[in-house]
């Protein structure tokens, strides 16, 4: 089998799952390098690794560049990125700066794989609450036509990133001892609590980047900006893996059991719906996982042709750093 250079660029919480999911998923990496502000060794797994300065002459000879940037941040890929691609490496950006570009494929593998073809070395990773909600949803729409989309998100704190996975973790702790909690990540208390903000607000719509994402990223993977899309996107104290709850209306009628047939069948999904026994999906189960486990399939009481579902994902492997290694993987699959 052919091995190929790869970098991963930026090791932070998402960039650290990239190093370990090259080695779980058995990628052919013959080279692996990590770029990242400075020097220095990060141990992952027991293994130590050299961290570089990345820089654009860096890319030559790399055939893949992995962009790691945690949700909303900026930098790398816009200095980098298309230095990279420049220069014959395919680009996977986990950040949202290129994800719109009408030049660069937006990309759920199992979902379009077709908009891989022709890309310009530069592929965009979407965000990770689209990737858990459109994995089930996709199958749908494919045999019903989705016509309006609602959905609540309950997004863990790893989505900040590791400082605010050690917030929670510090104000738990803080909270049982009963001393005043910590916080420096957040603009409220996150332990026991939920804050209905994820992402920032930039205009008067109401609506915060994080939500406009899922609308707009929607529109672009499934090939349909007539789909009405609605949500709300909450942090709550997870540590890990992102849940949502989504009524979804369709253009014809689709069963509940019809549903849960198609999604057994489709790749990257894994039905959970027994909930007369307590068997639903939850972050608990879905972190370290490969699959959006997906279960609370019942009909939509409010409208005709509808839905509800409850979808439950590892928002840092499947809805980042797994899909872009997935990306990778369909691109030498061909």
């Amino acid at each position: 089998m052919k091995k190929y250079n790869v970098c991963v660029v930026g090791i932070g919480a998402v960039g650290t799952e990239m190093v370990r999911l090259l080695k779980l998923r058995n990628f052919p990496v013959a080279n692996l390098t990590i770029f990242a502000r400075s020097e220095r060794q990060e141990v992952i797994d027991g293994v130590a690794y050299p961290v570089k300065v990345g820089s654009p002459q860096a890319f030559e000879g790399m055939d893949f560049a992995f962009f790691a940037g945690t949700e909303g941040a900026k930098g790398a890929s816009q200095t980098l990125g298309w230095e990279a691609a420049k220069r014959g490496c395919i680009v996977v950006d986990n950040g949202d700066d290129f994800r719109m570009d009408p030049r660069v494929p937006l990309v759920i593998p199992e979902i379009n794989p077709e908009a891989l073809k022709g890309h310009p070395n530069f592929i965009a990773n979407p965000n990770c609450s689209t990737i858990i909600a459109l994995m089930p949803l996709a199958p749908l729409h494919r045999a019903a036509k989705i016509r309006r989309i609602v959905a609540s998100t309950y997004q863990a704190v790893s989505g900040t990133g590791a400082p605010a996975v050690r917030e929670l973790e510090a104000q738990a702790r803080a909270w049982a001892a009963g001393q005043p909690l910590p916080r420096e990540v957040y603009p409220h208390p996150i332990a026991f609590n939920v804050i209905p903000s994820v992402g920032s607000f930039k205009d008067d719509s109401g609506e915060s980047t994080e939500e406009i994402k899922m609308r707009k990223e929607t529109h672009k993977i499934l090939g349909d900006s007539s789909i009405r899309v609605g949500n709300t996107c909450v942090r709550v104290p997870v540590l890990n893996g992102h849940s949502i709850a989504i009524n979804v209306e369709f253009e014809k009628p689709l069963s509940p059991a019809q549903a849960r047939d198609l999604l057994a069948k489709a790749p990257g999904i894994k039905v959970v719906d027994d909930p007369k026994n307590a068997v639903y999906p939850m972050p608990k189960n879905a972190s370290g996982c490969y699959d959006v486990l997906v279960g609370r399939i019942r009909k939509d009481q409010s409208c005709d042709n509808g839905l509800v579902l409850w979808a439950a994902g590892d928002n840092i492997w499947k809805g980042a750093a797994q899909n872009a290694i997935q990306i990778a993987e369909a691109l030498i699959k061909g």
